[in-house]
Protein backbone atom coordinates (compact mmCIF):
# COMPACT_ATOMS: atom_id res chain seq x y z
CA UNK A 1 0.00 0.00 0.00
CA UNK A 2 1.35 3.41 -0.92
CA UNK A 3 1.47 6.22 1.61
CA UNK A 4 -1.04 9.06 1.47
CA UNK A 5 1.36 11.58 -0.11
CA UNK A 6 1.02 10.49 -3.74
CA UNK A 7 1.66 7.47 -5.90
CA UNK A 8 3.81 9.79 -8.02
CA UNK A 9 5.87 10.87 -5.04
CA UNK A 10 9.65 10.72 -5.27
CA UNK A 11 11.87 9.85 -2.32
CA UNK A 12 15.43 11.12 -2.03
CA UNK A 13 17.58 8.74 0.04
CA UNK A 14 21.08 9.75 1.14
CA UNK A 15 23.78 7.28 2.06
CA UNK A 16 22.27 4.78 -0.38
CA UNK A 17 25.42 2.94 -1.50
CA UNK A 18 24.85 -0.01 0.83
CA UNK A 19 23.51 -1.22 4.15
CA UNK A 20 20.45 0.56 5.49
CA UNK A 21 20.34 3.12 2.67
CA UNK A 22 20.26 0.51 -0.10
CA UNK A 23 17.67 -1.51 1.83
CA UNK A 24 15.47 1.60 2.11
CA UNK A 25 15.71 2.12 -1.65
CA UNK A 26 14.62 -1.47 -2.26
CA UNK A 27 11.66 -1.17 0.09
CA UNK A 28 10.51 2.11 -1.44
CA UNK A 29 10.84 0.97 -5.05
CA UNK A 30 8.98 -2.22 -4.12
CA UNK A 31 6.17 -0.05 -2.73
CA UNK A 32 5.90 1.97 -5.93
CA UNK A 33 8.02 5.02 -5.13
CA UNK A 34 10.49 6.51 -7.54
CA UNK A 35 13.77 6.96 -5.69
CA UNK A 36 16.72 9.29 -6.09
CA UNK A 37 19.56 7.37 -4.45
CA UNK A 38 22.50 9.53 -3.39
CA UNK A 39 25.93 8.55 -2.10
CA UNK A 40 29.60 9.24 -2.73
CA UNK A 41 30.29 5.88 -4.46
CA UNK A 42 29.18 5.86 -8.12
CA UNK A 43 29.93 2.16 -8.60
CA UNK A 44 27.61 1.12 -5.76
CA UNK A 45 24.84 3.40 -7.02
CA UNK A 46 25.15 1.97 -10.53
CA UNK A 47 24.82 -1.57 -9.17
CA UNK A 48 21.70 -0.53 -7.26
CA UNK A 49 20.24 1.10 -10.35
CA UNK A 50 20.82 -2.06 -12.40
CA UNK A 51 19.07 -4.05 -9.67
CA UNK A 52 16.05 -1.77 -9.26
CA UNK A 53 15.66 -0.42 -12.78
CA UNK A 54 14.09 2.78 -14.01
CA UNK A 55 12.36 3.51 -10.69
CA UNK A 56 15.74 4.50 -9.25
CA UNK A 57 17.91 7.43 -10.31
CA UNK A 58 21.51 7.32 -9.02
CA UNK A 59 23.04 10.65 -8.03
CA UNK A 60 26.59 10.98 -6.76
CA UNK A 61 26.50 13.39 -3.83
CA UNK A 62 28.65 14.20 -0.81
CA UNK A 63 26.40 15.76 1.84
CA UNK A 64 29.39 17.62 3.28
CA UNK A 65 29.81 19.53 0.00
CA UNK A 66 27.69 22.62 0.61
CA UNK A 67 27.61 23.85 -2.98
CA UNK A 68 26.84 20.42 -4.43
CA UNK A 69 23.92 19.96 -2.05
CA UNK A 70 22.55 23.38 -2.94
CA UNK A 71 22.48 22.25 -6.59
CA UNK A 72 20.90 18.86 -5.91
CA UNK A 73 17.37 19.82 -6.98
CA UNK A 74 18.60 21.06 -10.35
CA UNK A 75 20.65 17.85 -10.82
CA UNK A 76 17.55 15.65 -10.62
CA UNK A 77 15.74 14.97 -13.93
CA UNK A 78 12.20 16.24 -14.43
CA UNK A 79 10.56 12.84 -14.04
CA UNK A 80 12.08 12.57 -10.54
CA UNK A 81 11.47 16.17 -9.50
CA UNK A 82 8.20 15.66 -7.58
CA UNK A 83 10.03 15.13 -4.29
CA UNK A 84 7.69 14.27 -1.45
CA UNK A 85 10.04 12.35 0.84
CA UNK A 86 13.57 12.97 2.09
CA UNK A 87 15.30 10.14 3.94
CA UNK A 88 18.42 11.48 5.64
CA UNK A 89 20.44 8.30 6.07
CA UNK A 90 24.01 9.37 5.24
CA UNK A 91 26.34 9.02 8.19
CA UNK A 92 29.54 7.44 9.46
CA UNK A 93 31.71 6.86 12.49
CA UNK A 94 35.10 6.47 10.81
CA UNK A 95 37.77 6.25 13.48
CA UNK A 96 35.20 5.81 16.23
CA UNK A 97 35.13 3.42 19.18
CA UNK A 98 38.13 5.20 20.66
CA UNK A 99 38.56 7.41 23.66
CA UNK A 100 38.13 11.10 22.91
CA UNK A 101 41.83 11.97 23.21
CA UNK A 102 42.86 9.07 20.96
CA UNK A 103 41.30 10.61 17.86
CA UNK A 104 41.92 13.98 16.29
CA UNK A 105 39.54 16.92 16.50
CA UNK A 106 39.29 16.86 12.70
CA UNK A 107 38.12 13.22 12.75
CA UNK A 108 35.45 13.93 15.33
CA UNK A 109 34.26 17.08 13.55
CA UNK A 110 34.02 15.19 10.25
CA UNK A 111 31.60 12.73 11.86
CA UNK A 112 29.41 15.59 13.08
CA UNK A 113 29.63 17.35 9.71
CA UNK A 114 28.33 14.32 7.82
CA UNK A 115 25.81 13.06 10.35
CA UNK A 116 24.28 16.42 11.33
CA UNK A 117 25.28 19.24 9.01
CA UNK A 118 24.80 17.01 5.98
CA UNK A 119 21.27 16.31 7.17
CA UNK A 120 20.61 20.02 7.58
CA UNK A 121 22.02 20.82 4.13
CA UNK A 122 19.99 18.20 2.26
CA UNK A 123 16.74 18.89 4.08
CA UNK A 124 17.08 22.63 3.53
CA UNK A 125 17.84 22.12 -0.17
CA UNK A 126 14.72 20.01 -0.78
CA UNK A 127 12.06 21.11 1.68
CA UNK A 128 11.01 24.21 -0.26
CA UNK A 129 9.02 22.21 -2.81
CA UNK A 130 7.26 20.26 -0.08
CA UNK A 131 6.34 23.45 1.74
CA UNK A 132 5.00 24.93 -1.48
CA UNK A 133 2.77 21.87 -2.02
CA UNK A 134 1.82 21.64 1.64
CA UNK A 135 2.77 17.96 1.78
CA UNK A 136 5.91 15.96 2.45
CA UNK A 137 7.79 13.73 4.84
CA UNK A 138 11.29 14.10 6.30
CA UNK A 139 12.76 10.94 7.79
CA UNK A 140 15.97 11.26 9.80
CA UNK A 141 18.11 8.26 10.69
CA UNK A 142 19.01 8.61 14.34
CA UNK A 143 20.19 5.91 16.73
CA UNK A 144 19.65 4.63 20.23
CA UNK A 145 23.01 6.35 20.77
CA UNK A 146 20.91 9.53 20.72
CA UNK A 147 19.14 8.28 23.84
CA UNK A 148 21.95 6.71 25.83
CA UNK A 149 25.66 7.58 25.49
CA UNK A 150 28.52 5.11 25.67
CA UNK A 151 32.26 5.48 26.24
CA UNK A 152 34.44 5.71 23.08
CA UNK A 153 31.54 7.18 21.12
CA UNK A 154 31.89 10.89 21.82
CA UNK A 155 31.52 12.27 18.29
CA UNK A 156 28.99 9.70 17.08
CA UNK A 157 26.84 10.02 20.19
CA UNK A 158 27.03 13.81 19.94
CA UNK A 159 25.86 13.62 16.34
CA UNK A 160 22.90 11.41 17.16
CA UNK A 161 21.81 13.59 20.08
CA UNK A 162 21.90 16.47 17.59
CA UNK A 163 19.81 14.48 15.08
CA UNK A 164 17.26 13.95 17.83
CA UNK A 165 17.14 17.68 18.60
CA UNK A 166 16.96 18.58 14.92
CA UNK A 167 14.07 16.18 14.33
CA UNK A 168 12.13 17.45 17.33
CA UNK A 169 12.58 21.08 16.30
CA UNK A 170 11.80 20.54 12.61
CA UNK A 171 8.55 18.92 13.69
CA UNK A 172 7.65 22.09 15.56
CA UNK A 173 8.69 24.35 12.68
CA UNK A 174 6.63 22.36 10.17
CA UNK A 175 3.58 21.84 12.39
CA UNK A 176 0.36 22.60 10.54
CA UNK A 177 2.16 22.96 7.20
CA UNK A 178 1.64 19.44 5.85
CA UNK A 179 5.15 18.08 6.46
CA UNK A 180 5.67 15.16 8.78
CA UNK A 181 9.00 14.47 10.51
CA UNK A 182 10.00 10.99 11.68
CA UNK A 183 13.15 9.97 13.53
CA UNK A 184 14.18 6.31 13.23
CA UNK A 185 16.38 5.19 16.14
CA UNK A 186 17.81 1.71 15.51
CA UNK A 187 19.89 -0.42 17.79
CA UNK A 188 22.85 -2.38 16.48
CA UNK A 189 22.51 -3.18 12.75
CA UNK A 190 24.77 -5.73 11.05
CA UNK A 191 26.00 -3.93 7.94
CA UNK A 192 29.18 -2.45 6.52
CA UNK A 193 29.09 0.32 9.12
CA UNK A 194 31.47 -1.33 11.61
CA UNK A 195 34.04 -2.14 8.94
CA UNK A 196 33.89 1.47 7.78
CA UNK A 197 34.34 2.62 11.37
CA UNK A 198 37.16 0.22 12.30
CA UNK A 199 38.85 -0.17 8.91
CA UNK A 200 39.15 -3.94 9.32
CA UNK A 201 36.69 -6.63 8.15
CA UNK A 202 37.62 -9.19 10.82
CA UNK A 203 37.37 -6.67 13.63
CA UNK A 204 33.96 -5.65 12.32
CA UNK A 205 32.79 -9.27 12.20
CA UNK A 206 34.05 -9.85 15.74
CA UNK A 207 32.25 -6.71 16.90
CA UNK A 208 28.90 -7.90 15.53
CA UNK A 209 29.46 -11.49 16.66
CA UNK A 210 30.08 -10.28 20.22
CA UNK A 211 26.48 -9.06 20.39
CA UNK A 212 23.67 -11.43 21.27
CA UNK A 213 21.57 -10.23 18.35
CA UNK A 214 21.69 -7.60 15.61
CA UNK A 215 19.13 -6.02 13.35
CA UNK A 216 19.37 -6.41 9.57
CA UNK A 217 19.22 -3.38 7.25
CA UNK A 218 15.84 -4.62 5.98
CA UNK A 219 14.46 -4.40 9.53
CA UNK A 220 15.21 -0.69 9.61
CA UNK A 221 14.04 -0.12 6.03
CA UNK A 222 10.63 -1.58 6.85
CA UNK A 223 10.19 0.97 9.63
CA UNK A 224 10.73 3.78 7.11
CA UNK A 225 8.00 2.37 4.90
CA UNK A 226 5.72 1.92 7.93
CA UNK A 227 6.05 5.61 8.84
CA UNK A 228 5.33 6.66 5.26
CA UNK A 229 2.25 4.48 4.96
CA UNK A 230 0.35 6.12 7.79
CA UNK A 231 -2.63 8.37 6.99
CA UNK A 232 -1.79 12.05 6.54
CA UNK A 233 -3.16 12.91 9.98
CA UNK A 234 -0.80 10.40 11.66
CA UNK A 235 2.80 11.43 12.31
CA UNK A 236 5.19 8.79 13.63
CA UNK A 237 7.48 11.05 15.63
CA UNK A 238 10.00 8.42 16.73
CA UNK A 239 10.56 4.73 16.14
CA UNK A 240 13.02 2.95 18.43
CA UNK A 241 13.96 -0.34 16.77
CA UNK A 242 15.77 -2.97 18.84
CA UNK A 243 16.93 -6.54 18.24
CA UNK A 244 15.49 -9.15 20.60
Amino acid sequence: MMDSESKASVAVVSGASGGIGAAICRQLVGAGYRVVATARKPESLQLLQRELGDYLYPLVLDVTDTEAVKRVASAIPANFSDIGVVVNNAGHDVGGRRLFEEGSADQWCDIVDTNVQGMIRLTHALVGGMLARGAGHVINMGSIAGLKPYATGTAYVTSKYAVHGLSETLRLDFAGRGIRVTEIMPGLVRSGFAEQRLGDAQQAKDFYDSSAQCLDPDDVARTVLFALQQPRHVEIAQLVVLPV
